[in-house]
């Protein structure tokens, strides 16, 4: 006989079947997924060395959880989902994420949190990216012969007056301008800038620093500079062409080029009026701004469309045919919009509102290595299945967001996971290629 209590909840019947519901069910997570994410970590050793690098500047007899627990529980935490503190102050008690961070008893409230987010500090973020670069030269089973590097920025909205928020007229309010860098899909630099920064500010440096590690890394290496026309400056290029760097990247338009690829534009009018399909024609040819000591060569595409010229230029030293390199090179830096797209819509790297801009810039790497993580799943463990090319959030939601019992004795820990799951085959092919990997 089952045994009732005040506590039973009755819905309307189902097929003349009482309906009743109670909160007796034992421990259970919502991200019984999540132990892939520890398996993944410990792979790695990622959330480890994090911890290595960290100020801990608490007093050593009065630590209840350890750096390395807070480490864990907000960046597997950011990677199920979980964009604020707040979440944390029932997510504490979740025994999926107690046994993800590897702790039994309650994990850290969300004051702790915010207290441990206050740690970062331009030595921790330096430690941190220092460490992205390093992952991702592990990561390399071999010397690879070419590397494209991506950079781009973009806008992240302030939430109140915090340092370093300006008003950006082209991104009508006010916001931070981050920096971000990436080869492939794996990120490399997640960097934080004041508001009114130039869309440039410390790029050269910046790939003046990976160039050299990576060249001690693979001395023999082909390195590739793309980016958009926030990008082309003259110093930068020209320190690439001294230092045997490659570049592609974007070109304002202006009179001069106008008028230098003003036949081709042409062209692309006509023929757009006989056959009223969208026309694209590429040319080359060599142009010196006044701020330039040399010229270069610049690449115009003319397109029109029924909307009418739709011109653009790039300037590269490279010696691709000007459409191969304008589609297959410079058109393929979409792909390091994406990933920002994935920071910051599903890995919440624009929650950015510590007044500080330093422990912003930390909550802006919390946020890169959640995006490492989960970049990793799907590169070592999703290769050739369904999920390969998926976007962060979609493998959350089949692989991470599992319903799952957890049973938990002194010999075990128990996921007893949805029998309902539709991706338990792939789940299985997940858990084994991160065992053998």
């Amino acid at each position: 006989m089952t045994h009732r209590t005040e506590k039973t909840i009755s819905f309307p019947a189902c097929r003349k079947r009482k309906v009743e519901a109670e909160f007796s069910g034992g421990e259970v997570t919502s991200d019984g997924g999540m132990v892939l994410i520890r398996g993944l970590d410990r792979r790695l050793g990622l959330t480890a060395k994090v911890a290595q690098v960290l100020a801990d500047p608490r007093e050593l007899g009065k630590i209840t959880h350890r750096a390395v627990d807070l480490v864990r529980q907000r960046i597997f935490g950011l990677a199920a989902g979980y964009e604020d503190l707040n979440d944390h102050d029932t997510l504490r008690h979740d025994p999926g994420f107690q046994t993800a961070v590897e702790r039994e008893e309650a994990l850290a409230s969300s004051p702790t949190l915010c207290r441990f987010e206050q740690w970062g500090d331009r030595r921790t973020a330096w430690e941190l990216h220092r460490m992205l670069v390093e992952q991702f030269i592990a990561s390399q089973r071999s010397a690879p012969a070419e590397l494209m590097l991506d950079f781009d920025g973009t806008d992240d909205p302030v939430h109140g007056k915090q340092v370093g928020s300006f008003f950006h007229k082209y991104y009508d309010g006010y916001c931070f301008l981050p920096l971000y860098v990436f080869c492939g899909d794996q990120l490399l630099v997640s960097y934080l800038r004041p508001g009114n920064s130039d869309g440039a500010k410390h790029a050269w440096a910046i790939l003046a620093l990976l160039v050299r590690r990576l060249r001690q890394a693979w001395p023999d290496i082909r390195i590739i500079f793309r980016g958009d026309g926030g990008f082309c400056r003259h110093h930068l290029m020209s320190w690439c062409e001294r230092q045997g760097i490659k570049y592609v990247i974007g070109l304002a338009k202006n009179a001069v080029l106008l008028r230098k690829a003003g036949e081709l534009l042409a062209q692309a009018a006509t023929a757009f009026a006989a056959t009223k399909e969208k026309q694209r024609f590429f040319a080359e040819f060599q142009y010196q701004a006044k701020s330039w000591h040399t010229d270069r060569r610049v690449i115009a595409k003319a397109e029109h469309t029924a909307q009418g010229s739709n011109p653009r230029f790039v300037v590269t030293n490279l010696t691709d045919p000007p459409q191969d390199l304008y589609d297959t090179l410079y058109c393929a830096r979409g792909e390091s919009e994406n990933r920002i797209k994935e920071q910051q819509l599903d890995l919440f790297a624009d929650r950015t509102s510590c007044h500080r801009l330093v422990a912003s810039q930390f909550r802006l790497l919390l946020s890169g290595l959640a995006y490492t993580l989960v970049e990793a799943l799907r590169r070592l463990a999703l290769t050739g299945t369904e999920l390969a090319q998926a976007y962060c959030g979609t493998i959350r939601l089949k692989l991470l967001k599992i319903g799952a019992v957890v049973v938990r004795n002194t010999r075990r820990v128990r996921f007893l996971l949805s029998s309902a799951c539709p991706f338990q085959d792939l789940f299985g092919l997940v858990a084994a290629r991160l065992r053998t990997g």
